[in-house]
């Protein structure tokens, strides 16, 4: 018999999940794509024992859109780059014109929602997983993470907690069509990964994932 899934309520003020369509201006999906909402889990609670596969994820409030402009660097500094400052002097400045671009970014607000999810061992774990269940809801409750988890954007960061059962998804139903699932990367690392995706329905205010390709991968916003 399988085990109730597990469920956490996370809100915040700003979340943006974005479409992979777009490549130069970010636009938001109207919910949580499975792999966002696996990123938020992890980040409260991993174990190389166990993947999370997310079963459903709930909206709780009105669907808001909000559309920002952000003054945004073109590229991505390493360690290795502020090393070679350290030792050789030079820099990056941020407000270098050659450096930096604004873009849109439509995005959403004032988002709350319920994710429900299962934990699944992994081939070589040994423990029951009603040991890494009741460790994910003790960390709930007390409000611990590993990492601040967010919603698709490092600063829109999410609060969480447990749900009290009181929780009502929003009265909507509607087709949201073609929406990413996860991204599939080769497993000796030789390539990028290949984004796989699922016609996603909202009955009621709820999304259903289907369990298409197994869950574990790398999570992307």
């Amino acid at each position: 018999m399988a085990e109730a899934p597990l469920s956490v309520r996370v809100w915040g003020e700003l979340a943006c999940f974005t479409r992979p369509e777009m490549k130069v201006e970010r636009v938001t999906y109207p919910i949580p794509t499975p792999s966002a909402a696996r990123g938020i889990l992890e980040a409260i609670f991993w174990k190389p024992e166990f993947s999370w596969q997310v079963e459903s994820i709930s909206i709780l409030k009105p669907i808001r859109y909000f559309s920002i402009l952000r003054n945004e660097v073109n590229d991505r500094q390493s360690f290795r780059a502020a090393q070679s400052w350290a030792d050789e002097g030079g820099g990056y400045r941020a407000d270098d014109p050659r450096s930096r671009a604004q873009r849109h970014t439509l995005a959403l607000r004032d988002v709350d929602y319920v994710i429900t999810a299962q934990v699944v061992l992994r081939s070589h774990a040994t423990d029951d997983p009603a040991k890494y269940r009741d460790q994910f809801r003790r960390r709930v409750r007390d409000g611990r993470c590993f990492s601040t988890p967010y919603f698709g954007c490092r600063e829109f960061s999410a609060a969480f907690g447990p749900p009290d059962g009181g929780e009502r998804p929003i009265g909507v139903t509607e087709d949201l069509g073609p929406m990413l699932f996860d991204l599939n990367y080769a497993s000796d690392g030789s390539s990028g990964g290949v984004p796989r995706f699922f016609n996603a329905h909202l009955e009621h205010g709820v999304l259903r994932v289907p369990p298409l390709y197994g869950n574990g991968g790398k999570h992307a916003a």
